[in-house]
């Protein structure tokens, strides 16, 4: 028996399967004229014993076969998106100079019940919508203007995508602000650097210019001088015209930015909707790639309306 590493980075090592090598190979051949052999190690002279070895042998090269496709084609499935979580990521980041890539995955990617990495925290499998944004941005200042401008929920407000169905640019966020609760209405002003400590738990509203008003709950998982890692998602039910999209939970994003070097960090973002969100969000797959490369650019300071839009 013999391990094989996955091809794929963050998979590990692949189910154990069998290889045989020329010599075992010839002991299996050899084993398998058992059922001919006498007590005198002779090999019996009947052609019936001779071919059940063989067709024996056959059927156990064909199930060892079928067994090591089955186990690459499922290493293969369950890839998708991996994080920087002590792996190198997929996608991998850009050249500095290169503009963010975006994707959107599908099931065929990443398989139906795609199961997020652990440093996620996320618990559900699969998804309706997957998309990925990786990059690497200039960023002089310290870590806590990041962190600064990460709580200034009221900055949010004027975010404009590109509107895939009206085909012209929009105002995606038409106001946001921080919360002292999940309840919707509690207003308070920006979260401060000094609130957003590792493990904290923070709510914000924002009038999404669709669906209208939401509260979502930020999570600082990490925060250090050096690495960012901050989860969000839906507290609240999200409709449109009446119809519930996402029931809470089902709108999940995390974004991860680790520093490079004094100037660089690098940028790495999952968006997901869940299982049992709308399918009418299906319809137009190609507004979750605009509205993740919007976050991306306010983020980092890009105009969120700079041509070209990633999807059109």
């Amino acid at each position: 028996m013999q391990r094989r590493e996955s091809p794929i980075p963050g998979l590990g090592v692949l189910p154990t399967v069998t290889y045989l090598s020329p010599k075992a190979a010839r002991r299996l051949w050899h084993s398998t004229q058992a059922p001919g052999n006498n007590y005198t190690g002779q090999m019996s002279a009947d052609p019936r014993h001779e071919t059940i070895g063989r067709t024996w042998a056959w059927h156990l090269v064909r199930f060892v076969f079928s067994a090591m496709l089955l186990c690459q084609a499922q290493g293969y499935a369950q890839s998708g998106p991996q994080p920087p979580c002590g792996n190198e990521p997929v996608p991998p980041y850009p050249s500095l100079d290169s503009s963010a890539i975006v994707k959107l995955w599908s099931t065929s990617d990443a398989g139906r019940d795609w199961r997020p990495p652990a440093c996620t925290g996320w618990a559900q499998v699969g998804f309706t919508t997957l998309v990925t944004a990786v990059a690497r941005f200039r960023h002089t200042s310290e870590t806590e203007a990041l962190i600064r401008h990460i709580g200034a929920i009221s900055e949010l407000a004027g975010m404009r995508y590109w509107s895939t169905t009206q085909k012209e640019w929009q105002t995606l966020i038409v106001d946001a602000y921080a919360l002292t609760g999940s309840q919707t209405g509690q207003r308070r002003g920006d979260f401060l650097p000094d609130e957003m400590k590792k493990g904290t738990v923070l709510y914000y509203e924002q009038v999404d210019n669709r669906s209208g008003k939401e509260v979502y709950r930020i999570h600082i998982a990490e925060a250090s001088a050096d690495r960012l890692v901050i989860d969000v998602e839906n507290v609240s039910t999200i409709r449109y015209l009446f119809v519930p999209l996402f029931h809470p939970g089902d709108m999940q994003s995390i974004y991860f930015l680790d520093r490079e070097s004094e100037s660089v960090w690098r940028y790495y973002s999952i968006a997901r909707t869940g299982k049992n969100a709308n399918r009418l969000v299906t319809r137009n797959e190609s507004s979750a790639v605009n509205r993740a490369v919007a976050f991306y650019r306010y983020l980092v300071g890009i105009p969120t309306d700079q041509e070209p839009p990633a999807a059109r």
